[in-house]
């Protein structure tokens, strides 16, 4: 019997970091992915070229370019491997809040009828799998730009007084009451439906509510993808352009590596129904400026960069992820990489693909 694990969004970020971490732990990997990050952002974004790097470089990977809103197509792939599937890891999307106000059914369609349908899927044919779900802090809205912020000289912080100023913001954020952008309304659905296929029918589903996720495997894009598309820029001296808040909006950034290393220590030892902030947390954050001269920094030249008046609508002010719930449940877990080697990562693999 295979021991096998299978991957949405297996060449993006997130799902093909996935795809060389558990191809090492698992007999087959069965990737779904069709590329709808080009049509999503355009050419520049296509995730073709990471789909050929893991077909010839990962030895028992299998590519399906299925659509996860196909039932029938998915279907297929379930009904063959059956009970031997033992992981799923969803990290397909549609992930950038400003697209989704452009087609709001394709959006919500990809990010919540996909994932039931995969739930459906693990519920069907390999019920005592894992099944972990890669959400966003967008599911909390605008909820955190309320909070005491200080206005500091490269970037906006939180009150040294308020709880969340020692390890940031925790699970127990009410995601209620609150402007998400239509994207995190469609992934507060998802994010919703994974918790109740755990806690409902017991099966072993997980929720990691992603910071700034990043590496040096994303096709970053202006909607989607702030520090690699950052580094592009940097490199190539094409305008970049900040949106609002002075651009000391602060983001947490968490390495791929360092969030599939936590969906590891999940599977190993699972939790129904759970939900974990999952970012870079004070280890591992910047502001929009900061980001801008840690860029100048490495690459040893000037941005091109112009500021835009408007803010993303539901966009955070600051966002720093609480992990200490999930390093509580997982004590063996820590980050490997900060925000000075994810950038240098960025940047040393962008260089060499120009």
């Amino acid at each position: 019997m295979s021991n096998i694990c299978i991957i949405t969004g297996s060449s993006g970020l997130i799902g093909s970091e996935s795809v060389e971490f558990f191809s090492k732990k698992f007999d087959k990997i069965i990737g779904i992915d069709n590329n709808m990050r080009q049509y999503f952002f355009g050419a520049n974004a296509s995730t073709d070229w990471n789909t050929q790097r893991l077909v010839g470089s990962v030895s028992n990977f299998e590519h399906n370019a299925v659509d996860i809103r196909d039932i029938n197509e998915l279907e297929k792939i379930f009904s063959k491997y059956g009970t031997d599937v033992s992981l799923i890891v969803h990290t397909a999307a549609q992930p950038s809040h400003d697209w989704a106000a452009n087609e709001p059914i394709t959006d919500f369609t990809v990010n919540a009828n996909g994932t039931i349908n995969l739930l459906e899927m693990n519920r069907k044919y390999c019920p005592k799998a894992t099944f972990i779900y890669t959400s966003t802090n967008k599911v909390y809205g605008d909820t955190p730009n309320y909070l005491p912020l200080v206005e500091l000289e490269k970037r906006w912080e939180i009150a040294e007084a308020h709880p969340y100023f020692k390890n940031g913001i925790d699970e127990n954020m009410s995601i209620d009451q609150t402007k998400h952008s239509l994207f995190g309304a469609s992934k507060v659905a998802a994010d919703v439906v994974v918790q109740e296929y755990g806690k409902y029918f017991g099966m072993n589903t997980v929720v990691f509510r992603g910071g700034c996720l990043t590496g040096p495997n994303h096709s970053g894009t202006q909607l989607h993808g702030f520090l690699s598309y950052l580094m592009k820029c940097a490199v190539t001296g094409d305008n970049y352009t900040i949106f609002g808040y002075k651009g000391k909006q602060v983001r947490d950034n968490i390495h791929a590596s360092d969030l599939v290393n936590m969906f590891w220590h999940y599977h190993q030892k699972p939790r129904p129904g759970e939900v974990y902030n999952a970012g870079g947390g004070r280890h591992s954050n910047c502001s929009m400026m900061e980001a801008i001269a840690l860029c100048e920094k490495i690459t040893g030249r000037k941005m091109n960069y112009k500021y835009a008046e408007d803010n993303r609508i539901g966009d955070h002010i600051w966002w720093i992820s609480d992990v200490s719930k999930f390093k509580n449940h997982y004590p063996a877990w820590n980050y490997e990489f900060g925000i000075n080697e994810i950038l240098t990562q960025i940047y040393t693999n962008f260089s060499k693909r120009l």
